[in-house]
């Protein structure tokens, strides 16, 4: 029930029911190379599309998004349990970001002019050729169309290798893709094994790699990229601090402490993972935080009022229970949860640990799952220090009426966003991406279209 591949097969499993939706056989070699080959020659094509033809391509992909919305909505539910209102704001979601590149991505690769004096040299943005995305089940449609779309537009070929549990979202989205009018080759699926990655990484038609995934994940992607001597972009993991001073609106704050650590069920990357609460609020927020998060509704991913779904993965699930455990052990308070849901599907209680210090494993560890941890700091500068003792560095959220003192405490902020007055999110206007353990490269706005550009210097007449 735990499986979702074998040495063979892509197998995509229900966690509200444990049984099996998919079986996807993983492509031959043979299928493989003709792949990364359409890729390739699609690239040859699409590089010198006009942009303007680029840009109404993904306006049509936008209309598709929304036409297939209902199927692609309900398929995210099936397979990893994304309640369903949160899944179709997903494809919402995306259907927006390719409607902002249609219209802002053509500029993003506009010349740039130099110090050169009489404006002889400038900088062109160049597409390198096919990507190859590694990609994650948490967001399945919006995780590669975040990456693809800024690619897309700047001429590259996008290549996705997609988590083997949702095989059925990847090959929807193909479709849409598909109809929308984009040409074979300007966006190829393989479902190969690890093997099969190695080897698409090491062949010269591939130009670049991207992943989305777990720090060990990004390792193994990054040293083979390295080993190619291909550029690569890696998202990887966060436990990212929610920081929560004296003088915040505490009612604000934790209504954003409870949509940024449950939003996906707690599945997500850039996530209050890690609630810091200055000492003088922290009963009252925590009273109001548990509180809040009793009223979230569980159950039926399908029904529209539900906001905890099933985890995704069964091994996930024991995973996050035994990082609980082993939190509580180390004397943190348990003040909600805790458990494991009853019947088939796959949840685990909304979870509260109180309590929490920096040398427990809820404070030191990614914690993929809904459970939040409270820690208790001294004053704003203690606070300052227990979010920067991490080894990861993706995002970050500060509450205060202070907005000096806030934008102080950005600056020294060892995460690659900090959202004030706000939870995390990522939007195509500012981009996104980590530091430190949370990976390198960065994703959305210009940075993600130029990131897999070659930024070449043109000088005219040099003499």
């Amino acid at each position: 029930m735990t499986q979702v591949s074998s040495h063979t097969h892509a197998i995509s499993i229900n966690p509200a029911t444990g049984e099996q939706i998919g079986n996807y056989p993983f492509q031959s070699p043979a299928a493989l190379d003709a792949a990364l080959a359409r890729a390739a020659s699609g690239f040859s094509v699409w590089r010198r599309t006009p942009l303007q033809k680029r840009s109404q391509l993904l306006t049509a992909l936008a209309n598709a998004l929304r036409e297939d919305a209902p199927k692609l909505a309900r398929m995210i539910t099936l397979e990893m349990g994304k309640p369903i209102t949160q899944a179709r704001g997903e494809i919402e979601k995306c259907a927006q970001l390719c409607e902002w590149y249609a219209e802002h991505g053509p500029a993003m690769l506009n010349a740039e002019p130099t110090l050169v004096e009489g404006g002889k040299a400038r900088i062109e943005y160049r597409p390198l050729g096919p990507i190859l995305a590694v990609m994650p089940w948490n967001f399945p449609i919006w995780q590669v169309l975040r990456g693809a779309v800024p690619a897309l537009i700047a001429g590259n070929t996008y290549v996705l290798k997609h988590a083997p549990n949702v095989m059925g979202c990847t090959y929807l989205l193909r479709d849409a893709i598909q109809r929308a009018g984009f040409a074979d080759g300007v966006f190829e699926v393989i479902n190969v094994s690890p093997e099969g990655v190695s080897t698409a990484i090491a062949d010269p038609r591939i130009a670049a790699v991207t992943l989305t995934g777990s720090v060990r994940a990004g390792m193994a992607i990054g040293a083979q990229a390295g080993a190619a001597l291909k550029k690569c972009v890696l998202e990887l993991g966060g436990s990212d601090p929610f920081i929560v001073l004296n003088d915040a609106d505490l009612d604000d704050a934790v209504k954003a402490a409870v949509i940024g650590r449950y939003q996906n069920s707690g599945q997500v990357c850039a996530a209050a993972k890690r609630l810091i609460i200055e000492q003088g609020v922290v009963e009252e927020f925590t009273r109001k935080f548990v509180e809040a998060t009793r009223q979230l509704v569980i159950g039926d991913p399908l029904a529209a009022e539900t906001y905890i779904g099933p985890m995704a993965r069964f091994d996930l699930r024991e995973e996050l229970d035994q990082q609980v455990r082993a939190t509580l052990e180390e004397g943190a308070t348990l003040l909600l949860g805790g458990h494991k849901g009853d019947g088939p599907a796959n949840v685990y209680e909304p979870t509260v640990l109180g309590d929490v210090t920096d040398q427990m494993t809820s404070f030191k560890q990614e914690l993929f799952g809904p459970v939040a941890s409270i820690i208790t700091a001294r004053d704003a500068d203690h606070a300052l220090a227990l979010a920067n003792d991490s080894e990861f560095g993706l995002t970050a959220t500060i509450y205060t009426r202070n907005l000096e003192r806030a934008k102080h405490l950005a600056d020294e902020l060892e995460t690659g966003g900090v959202f004030i007055n706000g939870y995390s999110a990522s939007d195509p206007r500012v981009t996104f991406g980590g530091v430190k353990k949370s990976g390198f490269g960065r994703e959305l706005s210009h940075f993600g279209v130029r990131e897999f550009c070659n930024a070449q210097t043109v000088w005219l007449d040099r003499r």
